[in-house]
């Protein structure tokens, strides 16, 4: 009796006789030199983004947190757009003297005028900040002097004087202008604190996920021998490192979106301008300044609490010194020197400029162009002190 062996005869197939699955690749469903090249980054790329989508403590760190620092620092600040000031009067005055008690009360909601006898301390007190400015008249001529400690409120007293000696003059319909002003000040830069809360905050919060995320992953691969791995597999570098920027340039616009949305509110009323769309490429540039600062804290350090140390001591000072939570245009000039060195900086005063302030390419250019040099210049220095591994 005998077995008889049913099974089919086994073939081997060549390479040719492979086949793609159908709708991948290029023609006929080969893949092209390009797909196979920037397969491993979108791959990479979607994995560490849905990595980001999943961890809901990351979620509300990268994207609500920041929010809710615009949403408190708004609502604080929202009726603060005009300073009230103190202006000292020396002698008299005949436009401030001579009006009536319902243009007085109005005064008295913008300004506190007080009446002094020397003019000598009264300039001292305004060198020293007590008085915002002094006020007194010379024949038709009203004379305004103030600090150019605080240009803010010398811009705000004149406007307020403007205001009132048009008054004055209108008041005298056929008759040559009454009164004149004599100032220093040029035009009223003071802006409304929406409009340097929102570069200001939605810089910080960039700084913050750029720089901790960055260099803690750096580590965290580093110490888990992830990076070593990476090293001998397929995948190249400069592919983790785009994969990686991916992943940066996505939060970071999710954040300036969310940030967008909220600050142009009713209730916030921010106005964007007409070059307001300069903000992507801002932004961008922006998050590889940050990211490479990032880069070199993960090469220096070996731990994520050392990394994260040496991040919250450069980035919480950054944010101070670059304006993210005040204007700087009061600050000392060493305070304003030592703010040109820092990305932060030319993020949210680049940022400020072509949201609000009616900024156009022209001021974009060089704030871009200066945190590409800073970009070059730690990328470079990251490369000297870069490991794969703790050894």
């Amino acid at each position: 009796m005998s077995i008889e062996d049913t099974t089919a005869p086994t073939t081997r197939t060549g390479p040719s006789d492979r086949k793609e699955p159908a709708g991948k690749g290029g023609p006929g469903g080969r893949r092209t030199a390009g797909d196979e090249r920037l397969s491993p980054i979108r791959e990479l790329s979607r994995a560490m983004i849905l990595s980001v989508v999943r961890d809901k403590g990351t979620i509300f760190f990268l994207l609500i947190f920041p929010i809710l620092f615009l949403l408190l620092f708004g609502s604080l600040f929202k009726s603060d757009g005009t300073s009230h000031i103190k202006v000292a009067q020396v002698g008299e005055v005949q436009v401030l003297d001579s009006l009536t008690k319902d243009q007085r009360e109005q005064l008295t909601k913008a300004a506190t005028i007080t009446k002094v006898s020397s003019e000598s301390t009264a300039l001292e007190k305004v060198r020293k900040g007590d008085y915002d400015a002094l006020v007194e008249q010379e024949g038709g001529t009203v004379v305004l002097r103030y600090s150019a400690a605080d240009g803010v409120k010398g811009a705000s007293a004149r406007a307020a004087l403007n205001a009132m000696l048009e008054q004055a003059n209108l008041a005298a319909t056929g008759k040559p202008a009454t009164y004149t002003l004599k100032a220093s000040q040029v035009e009223d830069r003071s802006v409304k604190p929406i409009q340097y809360l929102t570069p200001g905050l939605m810089g910080w919060a960039i700084a913050s996920s750029a720089v901790f995320s960055t260099a803690l992953t750096l580590v965290t691969l580093r110490r888990k021998k992830i990076l070593q791995r990476m090293r001998l597999s397929p995948i190249r570098a400069w592919e983790v490192v785009a994969a990686r920027i991916a992943m940066s340039m996505v939060i970071a616009l999710t954040q300036t979106a969310l940030f967008l949305l909220v600050a142009t509110l009713p209730y916030f009323g921010l106005t964007l301008t007409g070059a307001w769309w300069l903000v992507v490429p801002l932004v961008m540039c922006g998050t590889l300044s940050l990211m490479s600062l990032g880069l070199l804290i993960g090469s220096v350090t070996k731990t994520e609490e050392s990394a994260g140390g040496l991040a919250q001591l450069l980035v919480l000072p950054m944010s101070f010194l670059s304006g993210s939570f005040f204007s700087l245009d009061s600050a000392p000039d060493w305070v304003q020197w030592v703010s040109y060195l820092m990305p932060l900086r030319y993020l949210v005063t680049g940022s400020e400029a072509v949201l609000s302030r009616g900024g156009g390419l022209m001021e974009a250019l060089p704030t871009m162009g200066g945190m590409l040099a800073f970009t070059a210049v730690v990328t470079a220095l990251t490369l000297r002190f870069f490991k794969w591994n703790d050894t």
